[in-house]
């Protein structure tokens, strides 16, 4: 798919991973739709000032009249969409927030569920048909090795059980929407591991992390190193523009953390003669 001139909803575009995507594409001539929420209120004026000339508009995405606003809005002004990076979530990192029996996180589960789970099924669910009218398109899931490691290995200080659980959940989500959009849209997913402004450098959590903690994610990564913004936005640019046989596929952007620090052993000689 060629970018120029298509209409992008890029969602969590206040920051991070979703703000390194809408640059991306929009350096390549794409029309952006940026919502925001009030709970980043500083990050939400950069946003605008940064992407003037773009459509940014707040819309709390776990709430369908909302969502339904947007997406109407989105065909008033432009009749189509073509892209959506459906890069929303709120995870629980245990170092910062601690068990879900804390009185403080009694809410964090029921967010990390609407946001990383719900918010992501009202967008497509009232998305797709747009996308689907306007002749062709791509939607891409952005989800975490969570999915998979759970609270376990040396990452388990970053990952929660909720967290954990919605993100297993989204590949479900990409391999439904991918027989509902073809053969006209590519549905795929993004799976990260320790990435810089998703679990890894410039979060929280990381800060968190004793030097140890820290050199035994990356020991853990067949890389030995945490994955940079460039390494996703070029993964997205990938699937967005050259992977057009691709769909309901999940592509996992971790350095190896996932297949671990395991050695291959030499071959053995074998006993036959």
């Amino acid at each position: 798919m060629k970018i120029k001139e298509k209409v992008a909803l890029v969602l969590g575009g206040t920051r991070g991973v979703g703000r390194a995507v809408a640059r991306a594409l929009g350096a390549r001539g794409a029309k952006l739709v940026l919502p925001y929420h009030t709970d980043w209120p500083e990050d939400a004026g950069k946003i605008q000032e940064e992407f003037a000339g773009h459509l940014v508009v707040r819309a709390d995405l776990r709430e369908k009249e909302e969502v339904e606003g947007l997406i109407s809005r989105i065909r008033d002004e432009f009749g189509a969409l073509h892209i959506l990076i459906n890069n929303i979530e709120r995870g629980g990192m245990p170092v910062v927030h601690g068990s879900y029996d804390r009185e403080v996180n009694r809410a964090q589960w029921d967010l990390e569920m609407a946001t990383t789970l719900k918010a992501k099924w009202l967008v497509v669910h009232h998305a797709l048909p747009l996308i689907k009218e306007s002749g062709s398109g791509t939607i891409i899931n952005m989800s975490s090795i969570a999915a998979i490691v759970g609270r376990t290995g040396p990452a388990g200080l970053l990952f929660s059980d909720g967290y954990g659980a919605a993100n297993r959940a989204i590949t479900s989500f990409t391999e439904t929407w991918a027989r509902e959009g073809a053969p006209d849209v590519r549905v795929n997913e993004l799976m990260l591991g320790i990435c810089e402004a998703r679990h890894g450098e410039g979060t929280k959590g990381w800060d968190l992390l004793s030097g140890a903690e820290k050199e035994a994610i990356k020991t853990h990564t067949l890389l030995e190193r945490t994955g940079t913004l460039d390494d996703v936005v070029r993964a997205i640019l990938f699937m967005v523009e050259d992977a057009g046989f691709m769909t309901g596929a999940v592509l996992r952007l971790d350095g190896g953390y996932v297949l671990g620090s395991e050695k291959v052993p030499p071959m053995p000689d074998g006993v036959l003669s």
